[in-house]
């Protein structure tokens, strides 16, 4: 019997942990991944459009890559057609993209294949296998065959920190979760890490939806166009608010150089600094979780007990500060959401009531001669940016012409009888 190693919560909690690195931001992680779809859906130009982004560096579907060596078992295809693909998708060669067109099964040498490759290309960020039937050595397909055969290819990932991606196809039977199309039984999706369903609605239309789930990754629906050869983007993404938080320990830090106190003590130093409300019982959590990226910046993290008392210590070294001693916080978010603070709480929002709106000077609110705008409330114009009242809070009016929202309400039109018919309506034509 193997002796049984545990942890503690406090020991976990409290551990700075090196961050799970993406291959592609927030779809693709270090660990074992499946592309599946139906057969010619386009997923294959897919893979080799995220070869090219990770070893150029640059998005993909709008999304930022790691750069580094790619690794592509193009193993239904030979090398005359790799070079066709290649020149529809790209003028300009890599150095960091290789590919082979025979592979060992898994369990019969592949593993060993992939990491002499590591061996050799210390930088590899992403093998992908195209297709995983061809490295399959399991004729039965019940749960605890499909997970068993897919678990040394985890584990592989996981050893050498490496995304790898397997290229797989779909039942014919439609079902309401495109999860549950992957061919195969369960034990194919209990075992990976992640798993991305490109469904098209018919088979010669441009539109699909690449449907993302994962342990290290939000669920997401993308609404993708093929333009050419090439995968697109034409779902509105969401912006989300840059997470500040280690800038502002960084600032901070260049003036305190040293700090040894309790979380309420540092709260109130941030308060101060940025005029913004900071909450103790959140400061250890984000300290923890950006450990290894305030390493980057100089500041280096602890923390102890001392009688019966938690204490932060925060040490800041100029020589290894990859800022170079520069303050790091934009000058617009001096007074901005460092990622502690208005998202935590409700309480922490400074909330402008209409009672207080009303006491703006008449000169500087007016109503919008648009007849568009007159929909929403009074906004304020000048220099500065415009406000409208929403629910007592004051919210940044965006100014949008009357084409750009009809062409967003199209948009949005579109993607959801997509969604929900399978039916690709025409670009809308404002002129028409």
């Amino acid at each position: 019997m193997n002796k049984l190693i545990t942890k503690s919560c406090e020991e976990i909690m409290t551990t700075l942990y090196k961050p799970i690195e993406f291959a592609v931001d927030g779809l693709l992680a270090q660990g074992l991944y499946i592309l599946a779809g139906s057969p010619k859906a386009g997923k294959s130009w897919l893979a080799l459009q995220l070869c090219l982004a990770v070893a150029k560096g640059e998005k993909l579907l709008e999304r930022d890559t790691a750069n580094g060596t790619a690794l592509y078992f193009c193993l239904e295809d030979g090398y005359e057609r790799i070079q066709k693909r290649l020149y529809e998708l790209t003028d300009e060669p890599s150095d960091k993209l290789f590919f082979s067109i025979m592979a060992d099964s898994i369990g019969g040498g592949l593993e060993e294949q992939i990491t002499m490759f590591k061996s050799a290309h210390d930088d590899l960020r992403l093998v992908i296998i195209d297709t995983l039937q061809m490295v399959r050595s399991e004729t039965e397909s019940t749960y605890g065959s499909d997970y068993a055969e897919l678990l040394p290819l985890k584990s592989l990932a996981q050893q050498l920190g490496i995304c790898i991606v397997l290229v797989h196809h779909l039942r014919k039977a439609a079902d309401k979760d495109p999860f549950n199309m992957v061919s195969g039984s369960t034990g194919l999706n209990g075992c990976v890490d992640g798993l991305l369903v490109l469904i098209k609605a018919k088979r010669s239309a441009n539109q699909a939806v690449l449907h993302c789930t994962g342990r290290d990754i939000e669920d997401t629906e993308l609404l993708l166009t093929r333009q050419g050869a090439r995968w697109t983007v034409t779902d509105e993404s969401e912006d989300k608010p840059p997470d500040l938080f280690s800038f502002a320990i960084h600032d901070l830090m260049l003036e305190q150089l040293s700090f040894k106190g309790s979380a309420t003590e540092l709260c109130g130093l941030l308060t101060k600094k940025y005029e913004q409300e900071f909450f103790p019982n959140m400061i250890k959590k984000e300290l923890t979780l950006h450990g290894y990226e305030l390493q980057s910046y100089g500041v280096k993290f602890s923390h102890k007990r001392s009688n019966g008392q938690r204490l932060i210590m925060l040490e800041y070294d100029r020589d290894s500060d990859t800022g170079d001693g520069k303050n790091l916080m934009p000058e617009h978010s001096q007074n901005a959401d460092p990622a502690v603070t208005a998202d935590e709480s409700d309480s922490s929002q400074t909330i402008d009531t209409i009672d207080s709106a009303s006491k703006a000077d008449s000169n500087t609110c007016e109503k919008s001669a648009d007849p568009v705008r007159q929909l929403a409330v009074p906004f304020c114009s000048g220099a500065d940016p415009e406000y409208i009242i929403i629910g007592g809070k004051k919210v940044e009016v965006k100014r949008l012409s009357l084409d750009d929202l009809l062409n967003q309400s199209a948009a949005r039109l579109r993607e959801k009888i997509f969604r929900e018919r399978g039916r690709v309506l025409p670009e809308f034509d404002p002129a028409l």
